[in-house]
């Protein structure tokens, strides 16, 4: 992965991940690529240092990073338990009532497996695994 520093016509700055510089070049060529601001695809590379740090600053990296991540996955369950009504193992059920018209609409969350999700997602009613949230573990 190469991280880039952006531009776009506006002058507005922003950082960008690729594959590697082919996928930013072809991405690019494609417009596929718009300033999170203003959405505008003209997109230019802002000149870079290249980033190269010592073994103690890439743990120290990983560890801000795992503890912000941690914290993001914390918020978003208290969110979810908060404003979402659990159905506990009859997710599946009662996402696809509420997609078809059979049950009012809400927020909800559950269980379910990984195939049942996929046949969810299949069918078109939108789902999303949220990592963190299992209210058999409180």
């Amino acid at each position: 992965m190469i991280k880039y520093n952006l531009k776009c016509e506006n002058s507005h700055n922003f950082d960008a991940w690729f594959s590697d510089s082919s996928n930013f070049e072809e991405q690019n060529k494609n417009n596929l690529i718009f300033c999170p601001k203003c959405n505008s695809t003209k997109i230019e590379k802002n000149i870079m240092a290249p980033n190269i740090g010592s073994k103690k600053q890439s743990y120290t990296n990983a560890l801000k990073t795992e503890k912000n991540y941690e914290k993001i996955i914390k918020n978003v369950r208290k969110h979810v338990e908060k404003n979402f009504d659990y159905v506990g193992d009859k997710f599946a059920d009662e996402a696809r009532a509420i997609h078809y018209g059979e049950k009012e609409e809400r927020e909800i969350y559950g269980e379910t497996s990984v195939e049942e999700a996929v046949d969810l997602i299949e069918e078109g009613v939108n789902v999303s695994p949220i990592p963190g949230v299992d209210p058999k573990l409180k």
